[in-house]
């Protein structure tokens, strides 16, 4: 049994997210968003953890890690959980980190995100994006819509991941989970073929390059329903980031292309609660409207936040407003709000009115 397995029980038993390893520190463990020390843990000196990493991999996983200093991959410890590993080099030589992935999928219902989102489970076309920062629950938010698609829907679905997380088991639907490096060489690759294999439903798990974005939205035109990924907060900087992937010259086909295929943009971020008992969700969630398309096209990105405020009734809001709420129904603190928030000044003066004039200093 690898070393490691032992951290990984108590990981999981304290209710932690993350294992950090790293040259020269004792483990530690996220803890509701916070890394803690493990008591008694001692140093990792530099040949201990490597013989700890080793232990996880193949002859072939770790010379690769060797050649190249990053690794990624899933390890799974049976009875306790899925976990995403990174091993990595920094200034102080070889670390890892290990995220653990929850055994069972949570339903869409149950994760505090926009009743609304729903809708982009019976969708039948089009290019859905799922955004945040590492850490905000993107994966779960994306695990629990394709399993509702798996539940309700005779259709074929195609997920492209790096690495596979979620282990999703056919239901209504057949399912075909391809990993990078393990199955196929790159996003890209993969969702070339993908469209080669009658699918209904693409998640790409990392858009990370303009020929995948720029794949991804042709699947999408094509009668794909296409689910992807990106390090953004709102939907206005998502749609941004589309954009800037293009050169400057490519940046108006793009354009129209995104506003032909853009479905939805779902945005979280997970806040640690007031009280220190877990974490809590805001979302920002932006629909496809019937002026959505000329927005993009004409990229006047900034009348979003008029798409999402009008569109509040059909289920749609904005990252501060889900912010909001937390911090009046006492579950986030005024000041953590106040950093997450993107509109700053609005936010503030909603704050103070509030009461809660803190956050801005």
């Amino acid at each position: 049994m690898p070393a490691l397995d032992r951290l990984f029980r108590l990981l999981k038993e304290r209710g932690g997210s993350d294992l950090h390893l790293e040259t020269g520190l004792a483990p530690r463990i996220r803890l509701h968003g916070h890394l803690e020390s493990i008591d008694n843990a001692p140093v990792l000196e530099p040949a201990a953890l490597a013989e700890l990493l080793r232990e996880l991999v193949t002859p072939v996983q770790w010379a690769a890690f060797q050649k190249d200093h990053d690794l990624d991959f899933a390890y799974g410890l049976e009875g306790v959980a899925r976990f995403r590993a990174n091993y990595l080099y920094d200034q102080s030589g070889m670390a890892a980190v290990f995220r653990i992935i929850p055994s069972d999928i949570i339903p869409l219902a149950k994760l505090g995100l926009p009743p609304a989102i729903e809708r982009f489970v019976h969708l039948a076309q089009g290019l859905v994006l799922v955004t945040g920062p590492t850490g905000s629950g993107k994966s779960s938010t994306l695990a629990a819509i394709i399993d509702l698609i798996n539940s309700s829907y005779a259709k074929h679905i195609v997920t492209i991941e790096d690495p596979i997380e979620f282990v999703h088991r056919p239901k209504r639907s057949v399912i075909t989970q391809r990993e990078v490096g393990a199955h196929t060489e790159s996003f890209a690759n993969a969702l070339r073929s993908a469209v080669r294999l009658d699918p209904d439903v693409i998640l790409v798990g990392e858009m990370r390059d303009l020929e995948t974005i720029h794949l991804a939205m042709t699947s999408a035109e094509m009668g794909v329903l296409v689910f992807g990924t990106l390090h953004t907060n709102s939907a206005r900087k998502t749609i941004d980031r589309i954009i800037d992937a293009f050169p400057s010259d490519q940046q108006n086909q793009a354009r129209t292309m995104l506003s032909e295929s853009l479905a939805g943009v779902a945005s979280q971020l997970l806040l640690r609660r007031r009280d220190g008992q877990g974490r809590v969700v805001a979302s920002e969630l932006l629909l496809r409207t019937s002026g959505l398309a000329n927005i993009i096209r004409e990229g006047n990105i900034p009348m979003l936040a008029s798409v999402i405020e009008s569109g509040r009734g059909d289920g749609m809001q904005s990252l501060d407003e889900s912010l909001m709420e937390h911090v009046k129904s006492g579950a986030i603190a005024p000041e953590d709000a106040f950093l997450k928030a993107n509109d700053k000044t609005r936010f503030a003066t909603l704050l103070r009115a509030g009461g809660a004039v803190k956050a801005t200093s």
